[in-house]
């Protein structure tokens, strides 16, 4: 097999993931738009009973893990799974409004300037795991979805609906304007964030690491808030930071 069959088509946005918790949820999900499937002799049944579970009819290409290696980026873990497949469709604003609509109570997150693929897949697997709502993004101070996201993600990527947008400040008054409250994650706040409010609709806003939210964005929070941490720690990595918060806001 040659490295050809692999090269990704930036034009119409074709990616490969890899990893077995990845490519399983992504054959599972009848929203993934997937074009081949390579495999290593051993992991074919399970990717079969994958494709029926799915409702799929794709052909898979087996290979030696070894060819596997050479054709994706080095120190991918891939553990015998690779697929090529289209990026998942990104949700608006107005789509992530009307998921809230009914709810009394929920959240999203919003990252600021969160650049790390890792963390964001990370993020996203701590987004499913306590029922956010929707993962909101600013398009070029984000990167792209990627295998290693959604490798990072376990698989979760398949489950959250994600929106970029173009101006962070202009979403965040859209989402005021549909009745959410706009709350930061700020080392320097005054109140800890299990002792907030968290009832009603809840726009969770986190910054990059070294720099925390751009001043405009912070302007435009309705307060801010920390965690409880011990002052020997300065701060925790974003991902890390964002499963606790996200554990606390969905506490009721």
């Amino acid at each position: 097999m040659s490295k050809k069959n692999f090269s990704a088509n930036k034009d119409n946005n074709t990616i490969f993931l890899y990893g077995r918790h990845a490519v399983l949820a992504a054959i599972k999900n009848p929203k993934r738009n997937i074009s081949k499937i390579f495999c290593t002799k051993e992991n074919a049944e399970e990717i079969k009973k994958a494709l029926q579970i799915g409702g799929r009819n794709l052909a898979l290409n087996i290979t030696e893990r070894k060819e596997l290696d050479k054709l994706l980026p080095k120190d991918s873990v891939h553990q015998g799974f690779i697929l090529q497949c289209q990026e998942l469709r990104n949700y608006d604003l107005d789509e992530v409004c009307r998921l809230a609509e009914n709810q009394i109570n929920c959240h999203v997150l919003i990252l600021d300037q969160v650049t790390d693929p890792q963390n964001i897949g990370a993020i996203i697997r701590s987004c499913v795991a306590f029922d956010t709502l929707a993962l909101i993004l600013q398009d070029k101070n984000a990167p792209a979805e990627t295998g290693a996201m959604a490798k990072a993600s376990v698989g979760t990527i398949e489950l959250l609906p994600i929106c970029r947008v173009t101006n962070l400040s202009r979403a965040i008054e859209k989402l005021k304007a549909c009745g959410f409250w706009v709350v930061g994650l700020d080392g320097y706040a005054t109140t800890y964030i299990d002792q907030m409010d968290k009832s009603g609709k809840i726009a969770l806003i986190m910054g990059s690491e070294g720099k925390g939210m751009r001043r405009l964005v912070e302007e435009n929070c309705d307060t801010t808030v920390k965690l409880p941490m011990s002052d020997k720690v300065e701060s925790l990595n974003v991902s890390n930071a964002a499963a606790i918060a996200l554990y606390e806001i969905n506490k009721k």
